[in-house]
């Protein structure tokens, strides 16, 4: 029932001392409040009254704020807050420019290879050095050092991921303390480390030379994008980039409580399983209460708190005459949560107390048998029901932590609920995000596939390699698990995929040896941490994997990609992404997408004129993807006419926007087929159900996989996303020159829907004909085929339509209406219409008690008309959009401040015509 733990206290209990510290050039403070008060911790409740039991209460002295800065040699030197890191403090200091600016990712490159040490100095007391038990708590360090106090080493670390805490009661002195953090260069470090490792080679090396990156990042725990990555630059950080405290106690310290629900369905009922982690100066006997109001579910258990850092369990069970309202992902339901009450007596004295909140969901990754298909199935069940996964891959919304904000990363989580998403996947190759993060994302119902941190990349498996990793895992399923959005856990970003399809070209007579360094961190320990930690949700070892079929190949499938299993990566920029015969018909599709470059207004502010052309060295710079550029253009070529114009930055602003109709149209196409094959087996393939794009957001100004550009504007693809998400989806393609139109649906009740198709000639704005289904049944959680109709049959009876002439707009309906969106099919490459002419489109920007509104007015047909504010943050309520109406209105959501006039001075409109 106890196990030790090495994990460093989040919650804390502040002494009632009538003053607050403030250290000489810091802002240094001792949080206080009487014992026996309850205090406020990120946004939990939590009480600790140990004053009753020993007379005397635990002190927590913060030691964020101002610290000094400076390098090896002592050339530079600086203030620097904390928490963040050099970076960030170089530039607030104005030692260096923003580092996003043109090609400053190069020109700072020595930042990464000098070493730096952060001083603190904070005034000691007598009641903190009284204490039984002291200690220096690191929330986060980046990510080799060494810590001093008043001249003493007190520990090391050397994992970015993890927390650390080092007593220090005994260095303590009255007056001033000094706190040194002296941190290694983690590029000289890496090195150092891949030397050290002479027995074999444990690739790759090194970055592809076009991402400009370091090397050898497999061999230092730290963000692994950080350096160098095809999407992002190289920035190798360090820093403190979490909080820095002491704490100081008597007795023990509560400094984390974890609460998992689990549910019994031959019972129906439901229990919690509830952990505190406890650091104990001695053994302390006495009772613990858990109690669920709400649901009138309270026990009392009888416990000993051993001395030091332990875990111990207790399990609630639920009352079964309760009601217990659900979890449910977004689209599916409520995300409601109860209140978990801790309380601890000794002798019948209160002596301890915590508030947390708790969700009831469950979750299942079903993989079994398939009728009419070799293979599994894959697909995941939140409280019983299938639900399809629709979403993204997340990226970290920076190369700096300390330059995230709450409101960035609730901002972009909107963004994902507002473009009808439930899920995403948080890569392996970033970081475990923040509280907040995954607080939000339980908030909003946006379910959360969890990679543990190592991508594209073997790893060593020494001894300290593999103890630092367990620890990392240990820390970070403790901290997560309590959270219902993540939903699985999975050990690695594409690595049994590097070595089943030889990545890195190893010999055949040392396979072994890289298989079973792969069994050995993945399996025999990350795995065995997750299932001892946590029992509440599954766990895969990689992505894209077989699962259940890996592990029957030793945990390294033959075909890691084979579309009869598991979830799959799936890239082809050459090919034609408009032709569905092209994508694997897949189980799951967790990655897949095609690059775009972001609006000139974020490019603007890191570049200069000479820089605004698609062939200058900074778009070449910018690139990290090989032939990346080219590749954007080719696919676009396919189908559109590429911008044209004389006038330079006219034609780089257009290749932009036809850059992002491209991507926008290409992950249409293929999120479209992922849906609609969700209720089909064709040539043993399909039941596809889930669709996660990569990728949702980006780390700078760069050309990317994105959906939303480098702070938080929305490209065209996540406008798109709002409709090819959507819950009841039409879904229009051919198939041997015949149309099908699908009913796509999340619902969880039956509809009764029909297709409308209206042809439209790309000359009128006029529709030439319109034709409808039969209504059919569509079952909750379906795609089922609606209309089938020859497209020569359908031409001929619209007039004189022909293939060049004509395109199809469709929906669905039901005898109250539309339901769902509308969509498009293009019958010939708009490169290759018709009758297609310049719109000329006029705007009039209102402002009523709802906000701001652009009314439009087209004098014909207009394909993929793109509103753009500049730099005004907002977002439109449609974007990108076929338009087939002479008027049409669409509102702005400003993220700031603005007017009628700021707005009609900057709004631009382009539409295909406009580009060549």
């Amino acid at each position: 029932m106890t196990n030790k733990e090495t994990r460093s206290p989040q919650i804390v209990l502040f002494k009632s001392i009538p003053s607050t510290y403030h250290a000489k050039n810091n802002q240094i403070k001792a949080a206080m409040t009487p014992c026996g008060n309850c205090i406020c911790v990120f946004g939990v409740l939590l009480c600790l009254f140990l004053g009753v039991v020993s007379g005397l209460c635990s002190v927590t002295l913060g030691l964020n704020g101002k610290w000094s800065l400076s390098n090896v040699n002592g050339s530079v030197s600086l203030p620097a807050e904390v928490p963040g890191c050099v970076h960030s403090a170089l530039q607030q200091q104005g030692y260096i420019q923003d580092p996003y600016f043109r090609f400053n990712d190069l020109s700072y490159r020595w930042i990464a290879f000098d070493n730096w040490t952060y001083t603190t100095t904070f005034p000691g007391s007598t009641q903190l050095r009284a204490k039984q038990k002291v200690l220096l708590v690191f929330d986060g360090v980046d990510t080799v050092a060494s810590i001093w106090l008043n001249g003493m080493v007190v520990g090391e670390t050397d994992n970015m991921f993890r927390r650390y805490d080092f007593p220090v009661g005994d260095l303590l002195k009255d007056g001033d303390n000094v706190l040194k953090v002296s941190l290694m260069s983690p590029v000289v470090y890496a090195s150092e480390r891949r030397k050290a490792h002479s027995a074999y080679r444990v690739p790759p090396e090194c970055p592809p030379d076009l991402q400009k990156g370091e090397c050898h990042v497999n061999f230092i725990r730290k963000e692994q994008r950080s350096f160098g990555w095809d999407f992002g630059p190289s920035f190798p950080t360090t820093g403190l980039w979490k909080g820095v405290h002491l704490e100081a106690f008597d007795v023990l310290q509560l400094f984390q409580v974890s609460s998992v629900p689990l549910h019994n369905s031959s019972l129906s009922q439901w229990r919690v399983q509830v952990e505190l982690l406890v650091d104990a100066v001695q053994t302390t006997n006495g009772q613990i209460m858990l109690s669920i109001p709400e649901l009138d579910s309270e026990q009392m258990f009888q416990t000993q708190f051993l001395p030091g850092k332990t875990k111990n369990s207790f399990t609630l069970h639920i009352n079964t005459s309760s009601q217990v309202k659900l979890w449910w992902p977004n689209g599916h339901g409520d995300q409601p949560f109860y209140h978990l009450t801790v309380r601890g007596f000794q002798n019948g004295v209160l002596i301890l107390k915590a508030e947390s909140k708790v969700y009831f969901r469950t979750v299942e990754l079903v993989q079994e048998p398939v009728v009419g298909s070799p293979g599994l199935s894959f697909y995941f069940r939140i409280n019983g029901k299938a639900i399809f996964l629709k979403g993204s891959n997340w990226v970290p919304a920076h190369s700096f932590q300390d330059q995230v904000p709450p409101a960035v990363l609730r901002n972009l989580l909107q963004s994902v609920v507002d473009a009808s998403m439930n899920a995403l996947r948080v890569w392996g190759g970033g970081l475990y995000e923040e509280d907040i993060f995954y607080s939000i994302c339980d908030e909003m119902g946006i379910m959360v596939w969890q990679d543990f941190m190592f991508a594209c990349a073997m790893y060593p498996t020494e001894d300290d390699f593999i103890q630092t990793v367990r620890e990392e895992v240990i820390q970070q399923v403790r901290r997560l698990k309590s959270h219902p959005s993540i939903i699985v856990w999975s050990g690695n970003n594409e690595n049994e995929a590097a070595l089943a399809t030889d990545w890195f070209r190893i010999p055949v007579s040392q396979r072994p040896t890289y298989l079973k360094d792969y069994v050995t961190l993945y399996v025999n320990n990350i795995r065995a941490i997750v299932q001892e930690e946590d029992q509440s949700r599954p766990f895969l070892v990689s992505s894209p994997t077989n699962g259940a079929e890996s592990e029957q190949e030793g945990w390294v499938a033959a075909d890691p990609y084979d579309p009869h299993y598991g979830d799959t990566h799936f890239y082809s920029y050459i090919s034609d992404c408009w032709d569905w015969r092209n994508f694997p018909r897949t189980r799951f599709a967790s990655e897949y997408g095609f690059q775009s470059w972001p609006s000139f207004s974020t490019l603007q502010p890191v570049s200069v004129n000479e820089d605004w052309s698609y062939n200058s060295n900074f778009t070449f710079h910018r690139q990290h993807h090989e032939d990346g550029n080219q590749q954007m253009l080719l696919q676009a070529a396919l189908h559109f006419h590429l911008p044209n114009s004389t006038e330079p930055l006219k034609r780089f602003i257009d290749t932009l926007y036809i850059t992002q109709v491209m991507q926008a149209q290409c992950v249409k196409t293929q999120a479209e087929f992922y849906r609609r094959s969700q209720s089909e087996i064709i040539g043993g393939k399909g039941g596809t159900m889930g669709v996660l794009y990569w990728q949702l957001n980006d780390v700078w100004q760069a050309p990317s996989w994105s959906s939303i550009e480098f702070g938080g504007k929305w490209k065209m693809l996540h406008y798109f996303a709002q409709n090819f998400f959507a819950a009841v989806l039409p879904v229009g393609f051919e198939d041997d020159d015949t149309l099908l139109i699908y009913a796509v649906s999340d619902l969880s009740h039956q509809l009764t829907l029909r297709a409308v198709v209206s042809v439209y000639s790309w000359s009128d704005l006029d529709p030439v004909c319109t034709l409808k289904s039969d209504l059919l049944p569509v079952p909750g959680g379906s795609a089922v085929a609606i209309l089938k109709r020859p497209i020569t049959a359908l031409l001929a009876g619209c007039g004189h339509c022909t293939r060049l002439s004509c395109l199809l707009a469709f929906h669905l309906e039901d005898s109250g209406g539309q339901q769902g969106p509308t969509n498009h099919h293009f019958l010939c490459s708009p490169r290759d219409a018709q009758g297609l002419q310049r719109p000329n489109i006029t705007a009039m920007v209102q402002q009523d008690k709802s906000g701001y509104s652009v009314t439009l007015r087209s004098a014909s047909v207009a394909a993929f008309v793109w509103l753009d504010v500049g730099n005004i943050p907002g977002r439109f309520s449609s974007n990108g959009f076929l338009m087939l109406t002479r008027n049409r209105t669409v509102s702005f959501t400003a993220w700031r401040n603005t007017s009628v006039a700021e707005l009609s001075r900057s709004l631009t409109i382009t539409s295909l015509r406009d580009v060549y």
